[in-house]
């Protein structure tokens, strides 16, 4: 009966657009793709799907603004005070706040929304367990001052301006405890019940969710951001992107997600829709194994193959503006982000630079993801790389093949993109530049790259507090492995959407979480 009952209403909505032509005035109809989604509950929540949900359903004590979104905002905290020993933060909670079941925002709440994901133990829990909180120890770093000032604390050498973009992530997301400890079962801190259903302060709470199907949010006339302009949202799961493109084209839909570089050509010039490209800080880039043969793990290599990318090619040709050319580790976007591109197509300065190191007869393969944009890159990589005297293979299989390849480090090269966990410079630069022994698996770690001075770089950069020291930090990281280093990183993504003409005010920032409902009108 549960799931009849969302299906009828689906029906429902969908046999009102046929008779009106156009989507209802009360509601945004969404157009994409569900089936990535896990579950709704911020602990676990990891996908596109469920990370954009958050932000219209759920608050954190302080949010990234997304036209600027360096610059942290207070939203269920009023204010917060770095202790003396930068080892703490004591929040003054917003007294106005209420969750959508009407329960106000107490210190309890925020208490155990952060002390459940680390006890829950699920995929995002690392992005808190960086500040040496574990099951057995997180109570005893989460403090209630009184009703409406919670003290959090950490052992580890981070700063507390580090410890706030944490806090900004939607893993860190404040749910309703007693709405929350009423549906628990057993000891799962309300996870099942969660994976369905909200317990937020946002402009939307969840009314259904029937899986492959169909997401609706109903408006929270409460929400201490506002209530939003609309009253629903329903994001119909539509897998296909030309049928995505299709129903925005005919007006079913006011807004379809993720479309493709052909979907997003087909749409230029059609009356009443209005195709977007987005920024998106998801990196493209070619990562070599430098212990896979002698020319991967020679700097020179790495040198050349940097002049055998063809960057402006790919980008405005081959995948016609969906990407732009960004050769750091940083996004365009992100605090301390270079953005020259020094590099460029250049296989006569290519074969030189392998001649000169005696690098004769160079082959390797690239095991890649057989799906667009992924094959498509790799195909021109190989081809470009032919002109610099260097032989390529491609090594075509499933996401999931070529992920359990390459983090098990039987592989050549592959061709694979990486979007941030949080947003925080440290969250690339702890997979580009980082590769400590203590058994973390970060991308340095399965290029086989060892960086003992970068290591210490990276952690010093957590730990600065001042600004712009860090952005030198985080400067002087980027050019290193911009330098040299087994990644050419070469592209970044836009997101490709597209809206109804009479859209009006969707906002969207540069992480996958910084999609914003609340302030659309029709």
């Amino acid at each position: 009966m549960k799931k009849i009952i969302p299906s009828v209403l689906f029906a429902a909505i969908a046999a009102t657009f046929t008779a009106q032509a156009a989507t209802p005035a009360n509601t945004l109809v969404i157009a994409q793709s569900l089936d990535d989604t896990s579950s709704f509950d911020p602990a676990q929540g990891f996908e596109l799907t469920t990370v954009q949900a958050f932000n219209n359903v759920y608050q954190r004590l302080v949010q990234s603004d997304p036209t600027n979104p360096v610059d942290l905002k207070p939203t269920l905290a009023s204010s917060w005070q770095a202790g003396s020993d930068n080892k703490s933060l004591v929040f003054t909670l917003n007294g106005e706040a209420t969750f959508a079941s009407g329960n106000p925002l107490r210190a309890d709440d925020v208490i155990y929304s952060l002390a459940r994901v680390v006890k829950l133990n699920l995929e995002p829990s690392f992005i808190l367990t960086q500040l040496g909180w574990n099951a057995k120890n997180v109570d005893s770093f989460l403090t209630k001052v009184d009703d409406q000032h919670v003290k959090i604390s950490w052992t580890e050498n981070v700063s507390p301006n580090f410890v706030l973009s944490l806090l900004s992530a939607p893993v860190s997301s404040i749910v309703d405890a007693k709405l929350v400890q009423a549906n628990t079962k057993g000891d799962d801190f309300g996870h099942q019940w969660l994976s369905d259903h909200s317990a937020g302060s946002g402009p939307y709470k969840i009314r259904t969710y029937v899986p492959h199907e169909v997401l609706v949010l109903d408006a929270n006339g409460s929400s201490p951001g506002g209530a939003p302009k609309l009253k629903t949202v329903l994001i119909k799961n539509v897998p296909d992107a030309a049928a995505r493109r299709l129903l925005i084209e005919q007006g079913d839909a006011d807004m379809a997600r993720n479309l493709g570089a052909d979907q997003m050509a087909g749409l230029e010039g059609k009356k009443g829709v209005k195709p977007l490209a987005v920024p998106y800080a998801s990196l493209y880039f070619l990562q070599f194994n430098a212990k896979a043969s002698p020319a991967l793990s020679n700097p020179a290599f790495w040198e050349a193959a940097r002049y055998l990318f063809d960057y402006d090619h790919i980008a405005k040709d081959l995948l016609k503006n969906q990407f732009q050319v960004h050769q750091s580790f940083l996004p365009d976007g992100y605090l301390g982000a270079i953005n020259d591109t020094p590099y460029h197509f250049d296989p006569q300065k290519a074969k030189a630079i392998l001649e000169k190191a005696g690098l004769k007869n160079v082959s390797f393969t690239i095991a890649v993801n057989n799906q667009p944009p992924y094959l498509d890159i790799a195909q021109a990589l190989q081809a470009s790389f032919a002109q610099g005297g260097v032989k390529v293979q491609l090594e075509p299989g499933l996401s999931s093949q070529i992920s359990t390849k390459v983090k098990s480090l039987n592989y050549d090269a592959t061709l694979t993109s990486w979007g941030p966990d949080y947003f925080d410079p440290n969250t690339n630069a702890a997979a580009f530049a980082f590769n400590p022994e203590d058994g973390s698996k970060t991308l340095a770690w399965r290029a086989n790259w060892s960086i003992p001075e970068l290591n210490k770089l990276t952690l010093a950069a957590t730990a600065e507090n001042d600004t712009s020291k860090r952005i030198a930090d985080y400067r002087q990281l980027q050019l290193a492995v911009q330098k040299s280093s087994p990644f050419v990183i070469g592209l970044q993504a836009r997101s490709l959407i597209a809206v109804r003409d009479n859209i009006q005010g969707y906002v969207q920032g540069i992480n996958p979480d910084m999609v914003f409902y609340s302030k659309v009108t029709k």
